[in-house]
């Protein structure tokens, strides 16, 4: 079960990571398996189904989102505690709301994220 104290910690870790422009850092959060849905993913890496399996899928696309302009850079908004998920809502500077929901293992690793844009 996920606790407030454990999503709100983890909500600022992670934005924190983002806001490095760490990669590594931003993995450290996640499963070597890990599965990612984005909208962005259909558009930006052409895969139809809009998710990537696995830090190799994924890092491509991350490492390219980390130098699209202008500079990425994410305020955080709110966070929402589920039983095994979080639901991280951000705004990217130069942009509309995010909520992000990610399903985490007993080990407190995200294994599966979902974003949602409002566009």
């Amino acid at each position: 079960m996920i606790t407030t104290e454990f999503a709100k910690y983890f909500a600022e870790e992670w934005i924190a990571a983002w806001n490095s422009h760490d990669l590594e850092r931003i993995f450290s959060h996640y499963t070597e398996d890990f599965e990612m849905s984005s909208p962005y993913i259909a558009e930006r890496m052409g895969e139809p189904s809009g998710t990537l399996k696995g830090k190799a899928a994924i890092r491509p696309y991350w490492t390219a989102g980390l130098t699209w302009p202008p500079p990425l850079q994410f305020e955080l908004q709110q966070v929402y505690t589920g039983a095994d998920s979080i639901t991280i809502v951000y705004r990217r500077v130069d942009g509309p709301l995010v909520a992000e929901v990610l399903f985490f293992n007993s080990e407190g690793k995200a294994v599966k994220g979902v974003a949602h844009y409002c566009k």
